[in-house]
């Protein structure tokens, strides 16, 4: 991969001028009038899912942060699937918390995006100043299968003993999954592509995901350099050598695991927005997906990661001036380390730490 721009990057991601805001602009998806999110009176509705364990109290957080800024945005609180799919539905953009996923039964989380069609999840990885961490300036994005792959939910058992799970990768949504990418890369100047995948042993499922990724982005993206990196490897590099990693496209089951490592790069898992992007719809989300319920009712979580994906929210509704607000808020208040929570070295309530946000707002 580039090394100058491994280089440039160590340069120009130490202050706090770039930041989630200013570097999140939504990918290139095609709209008409009746995929646009809904107003009334001017104010947007969005559907609101507080998901499990900690889920209330960080979607408490956002909504005590948007009264403040007087944001013209009105929740519709849903936490029923099939109510949460009509909502989004309805409302064409959501703002979620994460669901359990028990160990029997299915996942809600992967359901409500299958029947949203929400193909493509992304979530942020950027160093935040004020939080110490072994490797500084990270800045890279990860974009994820999330229909297919390992977690098409094909399972069965065939004979007594013996389980097959089928791992799906279809030509078609691989495609839009490539051009969603490149894409991304284009309208928030990211420079590579890179494929991760295990097509040394799976080579007709991975061997399909990465050569569709490379031949989409040489044909139809020459000005983005695309590669491919298998996963183990591409694990060990983001641990050693982040820096060389602008945007990683994976399968889902891919995508899982680089995020939690990319939540510890960058210092906590709760520190990550996310986004998850159909043709119809958009919900946003932590990048890194927990629920956190061993905390949860504790008041001790970190909403940094819903409070951003907010951001990213109001920037995709084209509320500029408000992310714009939110997000210099929020890292003034982390950077500043006096109400930080429990996760990133401080001992503040996560009612102190929105409290803070609410605080600096005022003073902006």
């Amino acid at each position: 991969m580039q090394k100058e721009k491994a280089a440039a990057k160590t340069t120009t991601t130490t202050t706090t001028t770039t930041t989630i805001a200013t570097m999140l602009h939504t990918p290139v998806i095609k709209r008409t009038l009746a995929t646009l999110p809904k107003t009334y009176g001017g104010r947007y509705t969005v559907s609101l899912i507080p998901g499990d364990g900690t889920g209330k109290e960080i979607t408490s957080s956002v909504q005590k942060i948007f009264k403040s800024e007087n944001i013209p945005v009105d929740f519709e609180e849903v936490n029923d699937l099939e109510k949460a799919v009509e909502s989004v539905k309805r409302n064409k953009i959501g703002l979620k918390g994460i669901w359990e996923t028990p160990l029997t039964g299915g996942s809600k989380n992967i359901a409500l995006r299958k029947q949203l069609d929400l193909f493509a999840g992304l979530s942020l990885y950027k160093s935040i100043p004020g939080i110490s961490v072994k490797i500084p300036n990270i800045d890279f994005a990860l974009i994820r299968d999330n229909v297919e792959g390992e977690y098409s939910g094909l399972e069965h058992e065939t004979v007594p003993g013996v389980r097959e799970l089928l791992k799906i990768v279809s030509k078609s949504n691989t495609e839009r999954l490539a051009r969603f990418s490149y894409d991304y890369a284009l309208k928030n100047n990211r420079k590579e592509v890179v494929a991760i995948h295990k097509a040394n042993i799976m080579k007709k499922a991975d061997g399909l995901f990465k050569n569709i990724i490379g031949e989409i982005g040489t044909k139809e993206y020459p000005s983005i350099v695309n590669s491919a990196m298998i996963v183990d490897n591409a694990s060990m590099q983001a641990v050693s050598k982040p820096h060389q990693f602008d945007i990683m496209v994976a399968t889902n089951l891919y995508g899982n695991i680089l995020s939690n490592i990319g939540g510890a790069l960058i210092g906590s898992k709760s520190l990550i927005p996310g986004a998850n992007f159909g043709t119809e719809y958009a919900v946003f989300e932590p990048g890194c997906r927990h629920p956190d319920v061993e905390i949860a009712g504790k008041n001790e979580a970190n909403p940094t990661g819903l409070i951003l994906s907010s951001v990213l929210m109001l920037k995709h509704l084209g509320l500029n001036e408000y992310a714009e607000r939110i997000n210099k808020a929020t890292y003034k208040v982390i950077s500043e380390g006096k109400a930080t929570t429990k996760d990133i070295g401080g001992s503040a309530t996560t009612t102190q730490f929105t409290e803070a946000i609410i605080d600096e707002l005022k003073s902006l």
